[in-house]
């Protein structure tokens, strides 16, 4: 067993402490960067990084990142919440290490979808803003962070939409 505890600090985020979320830092008391590069390949870590290690994942509009030390999560409903994911996280963390031989780590993050691909999708009318966004590229953004979707777009017709919609279904939001 690699992961054994944690103790928990749950806060509301700082730069508004009126969010109806809570953040949660999990300090873990063993380091657990050598699972994350297998955790990265068998989850699929939207992020990799290498020097410190971390890997990020997005899940259920919730951002949970794994550092050797310590897991951070976002956007959590309730301390219940967070508890139920890290016991997740710790269960996948130790079912992953003893299974490691078995595994081909990974050091890269998911692929991400290219902006300039996505505004070629787009109609092109710079400035029309009735996405509720100043720019298209600002709506392209917020496309490739999954974010919005093609249907957000009332300029696309239902054929670009759906060539749109194509494309981002190759990357994992």
């Amino acid at each position: 067993m690699l992961l054994k505890g944690y103790k928990t600090e749950i806060s509301r985020p700082e730069c508004n402490p009126g969010f109806q979320t809570v953040d949660c830092i999990a300090h873990l008391d063993q380091d657990i960067s050598e699972v994350l590069p297998y955790l990265n390949a068998e989850l699929g870590g939207y992020e990799y990084f290498k020097n410190p290690p971390a890997v990020t994942f997005r899940l259920q509009g919730k951002i949970i990142v794994l550092h050797g030390d310590k897991i951070t999560i976002n956007a959590l409903k309730d301390e219940e919440e967070a508890e139920k994911i890290l016991q997740w996280l710790m269960r996948e963390a130790n079912d992953i290490w003893e299974r490691r031989h078995e595994i081909v780590p990974s050091y890269e993050g998911a692929p991400k979808p290219n902006l300039l691909q996505i505004l070629k999708r787009l109609p092109g009318r710079n400035g029309c803003r009735r996405c509720g966004q100043p720019t298209c590229m600002v709506f392209a953004t917020l496309l490739a962070q999954g974010a919005k979707g093609p249907g957000d777009c009332p300029e696309l017709s239902d054929q670009k939409a759906q060539e749109l919609q194509r494309y981002l279904d190759q990357f994992s939001f």
